[in-house]
């Protein structure tokens, strides 16, 4: 059991840190997976972007996802075609249910991210980070639109997930860090010790210590880097000067 998100995260962070990651970028699903992710980015001295997913529920059953829409550049859709079958949906009965989400994602995009843009992830791997996947559905959705974006790897990193969710995770993904799979999962809550929901501000407050967090690192990197070239340096000066 976890005392809280930013317990989950440091110790999520600690398990990624073992790995040898090319270029990782942290996306921190909201709200629940923001703290988490603060501290993953820390630990891997990573920079923490945003990936905001927004259900779009079925009619008479909004838990249900027919689809989802993702925050990017441009945005992506993504269709759970099995549900869209059951439904027996056509193109137009689609295009309300998703006209009706929109706004919220717009509401969300506008108030996490203001004008940035979504970080580019080609090249990279790309951390995705929740607080926990219960079934495994807005992860995957997740997955899927990453996959168009070019990344080398895409990781999955949850502190508490049911076994067979980690599984289904590990089919779609390069990577899953999972730290707890228990067999008798029970609701996501459980497992911590303290569970409160956040507010949008708190999100942004989250994000905004993690860039603050990010950009001190990489000056420290930097000076670091400074320092041992100008070791090296005059280490080599001395050497030079003694043959001499």
């Amino acid at each position: 059991m976890f005392r809280d998100r930013e317990d989950a995260g440091v110790k999520l962070g600690l398990e990624l840190s073992r790995l040898q990651l090319h270029q990782p970028v942290v996306l921190a699903l909201p709200r629940g997976g923001v703290p988490v992710a603060v501290e993953v980015a820390k630990a891997l001295n990573a920079p923490l972007d945003l990936l905001i997913v927004r259900k779009v529920g079925a009619p008479g059953n909004a838990e249900l996802a027919v689809a989802a829409i993702v925050d990017g550049d441009p945005g992506e859709i993504v269709l759970n075609r099995e549900i869209v079958e059951t439904y027996a949906l056509d193109e137009d009965a689609l295009r309300v249910l998703i006209a009706n989400e929109r706004p919220e994602l717009e509401r969300q995009r506008v108030v996490y991210r203001g004008k940035n843009k979504p970080m580019s992830i080609a090249g990279k791997t790309a951390i995705i980070v929740d607080d926990g996947a219960t079934t495994g559905t807005t992860m995957k959705i997740a997955i899927h639109a990453l996959k168009r974006r070019s990344p080398r790897e895409i990781i999955v990193a949850v502190p508490v997930s049911p076994q067979e969710t980690v599984a289904d995770l590990a089919r779609e993904a390069d990577r899953v860090v999972c730290i707890s799979q228990p067999g008798q999962f029970r609701a996501l809550s459980y497992h911590y010790l303290r569970f409160p929901q956040l507010s949008d501000s708190e999100v942004v407050s989250a994000m905004d210590e993690a860039a603050r967090s990010h950009t001190a690192g990489q000056h420290r990197t930097g000076r670091h880097a400074v320092s041992a070239s100008s070791t090296t340096a005059t280490k080599s000066m001395t050497r030079n000067n003694k043959e001499k």
